[in-house]
């Protein structure tokens, strides 16, 4: 993966509201998840933005975007899930980029794709 331009104010962020005194893998996925938790309002509009072999979606798909996935889906990645086909369904969030959200939440997953274009992981 080829690292993004560094964002001073995107670091601070991530260091001192997300992960701080996160001491493991383990912590820092709690850490973004209670941060994507509480700064997603749900639901919003959401298009596929990346293809994953793990997700059906495809590229420009669009999709309602109903709450975080349970926490024990986010131990390794941060999962969101979606209203397709009558069904729900678990994507990887870093697969969707918000079409109609509020700011805040516009931002939240706009540091968690930050964060994997970086290659930072849990």
């Amino acid at each position: 993966m080829n690292e993004a331009k560094r964002d001073p104010e995107r670091e601070e962020r991530i260091i001192m509201e997300i992960i701080v005194d996160c001491y493991d893998e383990a912590e820092r996925a709690m850490g973004w998840y209670y941060y994507l938790q509480d700064k997603l309002r749900f639901p919003f509009t959401a298009h596929c933005v990346a293809r994953r072999t793990i997700s059906p979606l495809h590229i420009n798909e669009a999709v309602e975007v109903i709450e975080m996935a349970p926490e024990e889906e986010c131990e390794h990645e941060m999962f969101v899930l979606i209203r397709r086909e009558k069904e729900e369904l678990a994507v990887p969030l870093a697969q969707l980029m918000p079409m109609a959200a509020d700011e805040e939440t516009a931002q939240a997953i706009e540091d968690w794709h930050y964060w994997v274009r970086q290659g930072y992981q849990f």
